[in-house]
């Protein structure tokens, strides 16, 4: 703003005029009295102070003003007010370039000129701050807000009238403004964290004469910026891993750009045709590589797999593959599979090998599992079980639902998987399910499978469930009667319809798919109580084959004993024992509960503790030895409890030790004439 703005006219005295004359002019309301000579010209200036001045110090009020004039600043009119500022306004006058006078300032005109400026600088400094996407905020000495603009409240999430005289802290509680306010020192470039969004700011702080009277803050919000150098942090950090991986691979590897010019040339091709990558790289692929048709991959757009290509005098087998985005043709890829044709035909052979092996180990495995799992394994000859292998046999050439009964340990397994080696579908898989030892919330995807992201923990790709796995062979059911009854349902439709959806899927699945269930619940009375489906109960129980228990049909115990102590004896490495004639009373005695499997189980513990490969009463357990038929039973004494009880710690104690019988005593608590003595009384060997 220039002084011509702020500029009076008209009032000046001649330098002959008397100190009276000024006087009176002065009364006329005049700030700044120009002296002028008779041309017109500045000599200089009065003001009521020199008047008064001179006046006091009895000066002569008809004497000359020019004895008590004092200097002029002057100035031209495109001078402008920031440049008189400095000067004192009386002594200032506007000339022209003739030194001939214009007027003089306007004290009340520069006054009303600076407050406009000052509201006009105000208002666009606030505006400025309002609408800066930065926040910005400010804080006395106490840290109390004593300012925060437009993009602050919002950033701190209160109202300017909420904030104002409250303490940072209330809203930044790491705030280090009054570190700042303390030690004087411009905090720049910090970055902090408020409300999960990254900021970076600014603290600087606010002096005035000398004092610090407070600090300022303008921080920046840089979540998506972070983001987006991690997300270009990890971008790097892939093409490196991806050049480093490019760059060690066995095979030759080349890149080209949609005009055929080479981008990436691995070390390995390098290698192969001798051309170093700094002169293959930014060259047409014509002049790098022999016979070379990555060119033409570029204008057709077709991928040419497993060609035949001679280089460098060898004929290799490669790859080209055109790189597509958005229907338009970037580039190319070219990997050599084969570096020379007598590779491939010797992974041929390779192959040819290992598939005839596979064929082989194929076929043994059938027939091991046919020989392990058929009707010949089933071991019995009376007749209430040679009627029942023989109905099963006949099932089995079918397809039709079966449901195998019978009680726990009765070898429900065994008949299971013999109905499925004996069937056309033995080629094929044989699943089984327990539906009693898989919990009820993974009980569907164990049977169905599920698609990826069907839930949390869910396999990448999805998980086939036992359907599909068992498709085009047989599914075992074990222990269907604990099934859930909403799983009930599911697995009712997908027996009827031979169709399901995986867990989290929308797309029917088909399968073909034989059902074998078994249980030793008493399905009939599950029925009756409302947990197991009828309709279901009708869709398994097809044809029925009830296993008998071991009591009804002990006839076939010497025949089990001797076929399960072969086993055993195999299992445990030592020689098949024999059985004294008082240790097969028990077991013909013994009703067994827990049918062949606990007759197998007690075979096993009696051949730890047999002597010279025979076992004899001592080593049967004391439920067996105490059991007769009818609710009678004869109760051991409880010496003879103590005894057996001996004589196991003792044979476990040598056992560990080695046979050394002083560690074993040692072990043992006793000593060693004391174990001496209770060997021969046990007759332990």
């Amino acid at each position: 703003m220039l002084v011509n703005q702020v500029l009076v006219f008209g009032v000046s005295c001649k330098a002959t005029a008397s100190l009276a004359e000024a006087v009176q002019l002065f009364c006329n309301n005049v700030y700044t009295l120009p002296i002028v000579g008779k041309d017109g010209e500045v000599k200089g200036v009065m003001s009521a102070r020199t008047i008064t001045k001179a006046i006091g110090k009895g000066a002569d009020v008809s004497s000359a003003v020019e004895k008590y004039m004092e200097k002029a600043v002057k100035v031209d009119y495109q001078t402008t007010i920031a440049d008189i500022i400095k000067y004192p306004l009386e002594k200032i006058v506007v000339v022209d370039s003739e030194n001939r006078l214009l007027g003089t300032i306007s004290l009340r005109k520069l006054i009303a000129t600076l407050l406009v400026q000052r509201d006009n600088a105000s208002g666009n400094l606030n505006a400025i701050l309002t609408a800066s996407s930065n926040g910005i905020v400010s804080i006395d000495k106490y840290g109390n807000i004593n300012y925060l603009n437009k993009s602050a409240t919002k950033i701190l999430q209160v109202t300017e009238e909420e904030a104002f005289g409250t303490q940072i802290f209330n809203y930044v509680p790491n705030s280090r403004l009054m570190d700042v306010v303390r030690t004087g020192k411009s905090e720049i470039a910090h970055r902090f964290v408020l409300n999960n969004n990254v900021y970076i700011t600014n603290r600087t702080p606010v002096i005035q004469k000398n004092k610090i009277i407070g600090a300022v803050a303008v921080f920046q919000d840089i979540t998506e910026l972070q983001a987006t150098m991690e997300e270009l942090t990890k971008v790097r950090e892939y093409k490196e891993i991806l050049e480093t991986i490019i760059n060690n691979d066995y095979d030759c590897i080349v890149v080209v750009d949609s005009k055929g010019i080479i981008t990436m040339f691995n070390k390995a091709y390098e290698n192969f045709i001798n051309v170093p990558r700094q002169k293959a790289i930014g060259r047409h692929v014509t002049e790098v590589i022999e016979n070379t048709r990555m060119h033409i991959v570029l204008e057709t757009g077709v991928a040419e797999m497993a060609e035949l290509q001679r280089i460098c005098g060898h004929d290799m087998i490669c790859n080209r593959i055109p790189i597509e985005k958005d229907g338009k043709i970037w580039g190319a890829l070219g990997k050599v599979m084969f570096k020379d044709v007598k590779e491939f035909n010797a992974l041929v052979d390779k192959y040819k090998k290992l598939q005839i092996e596979l064929e082989y180990y194929k076929n043994m495995v059938k027939k091991i599992e046919g020989d392990t799992f058929s009707f010949d394994n089933i071991i019995g000859n009376g007749p209430q079980l040679l009627r029942l292998k023989e109905m099963a046999q006949r099932v089995a050439l079918g397809n039709s639902t079966v449901l195998i009964r019978g009680e726990s340990g009765t070898g429900k397994d065994l008949f299971a998987h013999a109905i499925h080696y004996t069937s056309p579908r033995k080629k094929n898989p044989f699943i089984k399910l327990n539906c009693a030892a898989i919990p009820e919330n993974l009980l569907e995807a164990e049977l169905f499978g599920y698609d990826e992201g069907a839930f949390t923990g869910a396999k990448k790709g999805g998980k086939p469930g036992k359907f599909e796995l068992a498709d085009k062979g047989t599914l075992f059911l074990d222990e269907v009667g604990d099934m859930p009854l909403n799983m009930q349902a599911k697995l009712l439709r997908a027996i009827q319809e031979r169709e399901f959806e995986r867990v989290g899927g929308t797309q029917p699945i088909s399968v073909d798919v034989r059902i074998i269930a078994a249980t030793n619940r008493n399905l009939e009375e599950l029925v009756k109580d409302g947990r197991f489906r009828i309709d279901l109960y009708y869709r398994l129980n097809v044809v029925e084959i009830r296993i008998p228990p071991l009591r009804s049909h002990k006839n076939d115990i010497h025949e089990l004993v001797q076929f399960l102590l072969h086993k055993l004896a195999d299992k445990m490495g030592c020689p098949v024992p024999s059985l004294e004639g008082e240790a097969w009373e028990y077991m013909l005695k013994y009703d067994w509960p827990g049918n062949i499997r606990e007759l197998e189980n007690v075979l096993e513990r009696c051949m730890n503790f047999m002597d010279r490969g025979i076992i004899t009463a001592k080593n049967m357990p004391f439920n067996i030895i105490n059991y007769q038929i009818g609710s009678n039973r004869k109760i051991m004494e409880l010496k003879n409890y103590i005894e057996e009880a001996e004589r196991t710690a003792i044979i476990n104690a040598l056992k560990i030790c080695e046979g050394n019988r002083l560690k074993a005593a040692k072990m043992l608590g006793i000593s060693r004439a004391n174990i001496y003595q209770k060997i021969n009384k046990y007759n332990i060997s």
